[in-house]
Formats: structure tokens, sequence, C-alpha cells
């Protein structure tokens, strides 16, 4: 990977937030747990991932392209499923955090997966994934919180297959931005069968990109990214396969990558170490 220094723009509120984070006007807020899986199926040109462009009404990274993702529900730490696959105690020691919060964040992949792209990564009892169907009740009851996601593998009987997730990477919103998240990344294969949503509530559109497609389209300018998306893209670049993904995840580190602002008078330099190319740098003067 290339990883020289770019030119890329600050966001136009960052210097005010950086220099009253810097000066302590302002306490960065405690990052909210959260979790994204990027969805991969395979075709003859190589793996290709579900994107969904992010309505530009939304609070947070509004027209950007994402995974599926989103917060952890606390309640999942304590809720009695059904578990296939590792357990929560081993993922804990993978994810770094206790077994509690392992399960939560774990299940926060797997039920935003479900919400967001309609694919269910739980099966019966006697394995394989769920067979496919209508889901979207179910989808729409678990998004306005009127149905916990334990209660609807229960009624279903079904368990949820820890096994299909592999933990890529995690990342940690800088300490000077007004919505902080502390997200883990996921990558699972499409089961067989199963089909991505072509359309999504929090989307003004949904597609599926070869990771060079993706980063191209991003480096073009026709494809916005917030740089832990891009960066797993690229990531992804010398991937062949889904299968292939999954094994390499297994090798990867989950130590937090957190971005990080140097201020020097006018100069400000925003960087994520190991990620030079996401490097911003420049004269920033306050009155601007």
């Amino acid at each position: 990977m290339d990883h020289r220094a770019t030119t890329l723009p600050m966001p136009p509120g960052w210097p005010a937030r950086i220099r009253a984070v810097e000066s302590g006007a302002v306490i960065p807020p405690v990052p909210k747990p959260a979790a994204t899986v990027v969805l991969l199926r395979d075709t003859a040109d190589g793996p290709e991932a579900y994107l969904l462009r992010r309505r530009a009404s939304m609070a947070f990274a509004g027209g950007m392209y994402a995974y599926p993702g989103g917060g952890v529900d606390p309640r999942d730490a304590e809720a009695e499923l059904g578990w296939a696959g590792p357990g929560p105690e081993e993922w804990a020691e993978r994810l770094g955090v206790d077994a509690r919060t392992a399960q939560a964040v774990v299940c926060a992949a797997v039920r935003e997966t479900f919400e967001e792209a309609g694919v269910l990564l739980a099966g019966p009892a006697d394995g394989g994934t769920a067979e496919p169907r209508d889901w979207s009740a179910e989808r729409a009851a678990l998004e306005a919180h009127e149905l916990s996601f334990a209660d609807f593998l229960r009624e279903h009987g079904l368990l949820l297959r820890s096994d299909l997730l592999a933990g890529w990477a995690r990342w940690m919103t800088p300490e000077f931005e007004e919505r902080r998240y502390d997200t883990w990344f996921f990558v699972a294969a499409l089961p067989p069968g199963q089909r991505a949503a072509l359309e999504v509530g929090e989307a003004d559109r949904v597609t599926w990109l070869t990771p060079a497609d993706a980063v191209r389209g991003h480096e073009e300018g026709r494809f916005g990214m917030l740089p832990p998306t891009v960066s797993v893209l690229r990531e992804l670049l010398p991937v062949g396969s889904a299968a292939e993904a999954l094994d390499v995840a297994a090798r990867r580190s989950l130590d937090p990558i957190l971005g990080r602002a140097e201020v020097r008078g006018d100069r400000m330099t925003v960087r994520w170490p190991g990620y030079e190319e996401l490097t911003i740098d420049g004269d920033f003067p306050e009155a601007d």
C-alpha cells in the first residue's frame, strides 16, 4: 500500500473543534460502541462488498457510503439467546473486551446486518443458515425496538452464527469529533441462497462493488467515504474470495485505530497511525 501523505481537505468544523479540545474548552465525548459488517459475495471478478449510501439527512455521515452497522444495544449483553460458533468468552479475547460486551458487539453485528441488509447470519440447530423468506415485518419490528433480537431468534428456532463473522479492524472516532464511536469492523460471506436488500430505510442507494472499483470511485470523488470505510476496502484489495477474507481476518490485529490532531500555531495535522495516506495537513488560521 502507498503510505504517502495526501492533501485531503479538512472538514469545515474540525479546526475549531480541534482547538477547543486542545485548550480544554471542550471535553471529548465518550465513544459509543458500535459494530459494522463488510458483507462479501464472490463473483468472476473477485469478491464484491455490499455498500449503502446513507441519506443526506442522516445526522452522522450523511451522504457517505458505508457498510451495514449500528450501535450496540446494552440489553444484548444480558440476553439469553441461541448461539453457534465461538462463544462470548472467545470473542472477548479477540475483541479485547469482557464477555458481556463481546456478546453485545457480536449481536449488534448480526442484528444490524439483518435490519439493514436483510441478510441473516443465523440458522437452525441442525446447522446451515436460515431459509430465504420475506423478513420485512420482523426487520421493521427490530428497527422500531418492538422486538428484541433474542426474542426474534427464539420465536423462529434460530441460533446466532458467530462463526460466520471474522473481526477485521477496530476504529475509534477522533476525540475532537462531536459524535464519537468505537466501532468493530467484521467481514462475512453472503450465505448461500440469501440476497441482500435492494432498499434500505436509512439509505438512498445500495450497491455491490469490488474493493478496486469502490476505492477508485472514492479517489475520483464519486463515492464519499469516511476514512475507516475506504481503508478497509484498500486492505481487501489483495483478497481473492470471501473465504480468503475471513481467513486473513483471523490474523489481523484489532487494536484500536484512533486519529489524533496536532496543533502548532496555524499549522494543523491529523494523523491515523499506520495510515499515512489519510493524513490531513495544512494551515488553518483561527480567524477562519
